[in-house]
């Protein structure tokens, strides 16, 4: 059994699987894991059907592929959430999204995302974008020990 990508721990087929395939989530962290889910695994469709139709015109299909597709990604950690359970109508999810750009950067998307549940099921709204960042490199001595575990200093193998 594979572990979900949503970083829940909890196995792919008791997590974000039944989500996707019925497009409901109980919860916005539920419908936020879900996404997260979605962007790891290409499918832009279904992250287009989860957005509120009041917003979904500033997610254009190719956009989602292109972002979901040219990315690769690491982890998803949850920050924050404010309601949003079954009884409620909104919530919130602060969330950063660790995933390596197309040129192989380490990049953070930190965002804290708006959810409204119509008829019973949860939309993603839209979200305040925290500045996006790189993460540094960790600087590596020519001296010190190859970071790809050979034994040799970094001079002598990948250096």
């Amino acid at each position: 059994m594979s572990t979900c990508p949503c970083c829940s721990e909890k196995p792919f087929i008791e997590c974000c699987e039944p989500i996707l395939k019925n497009q409901s989530a109980p919860t916005a962290l539920a419908l936020m894991r879900s996404r997260y889910t979605a962007f790891h695994r290409g499918l832009a469709g279904y992250l287009q059907d989860t957005t509120h139709e009041r917003t979904r015109q500033q997610n254009k299909l190719s956009d989602l592929e292109t972002w979901s597709s040219e990315n690769d990604w690491i982890q998803l950690e949850i920050l924050d959430t404010t309601r949003g359970q079954a009884a409620d109508e909104n919530g919130t999810v602060e969330f950063k999204a660790h995933f390596k750009d197309k040129h192989g950067s380490h990049q953070i998307h930190h965002e804290r995302s708006n959810f409204s549940k119509e008829k019973g099921k949860w939309y993603y709204v839209d979200g305040r974008i925290f500045p996006q960042y790189t993460v540094p490199e960790p600087k590596i001595s020519r001296n010190g020990p190859c970071p790809c575990g050979s034994g040799k200093k970094y001079k002598k193998c990948c250096a």
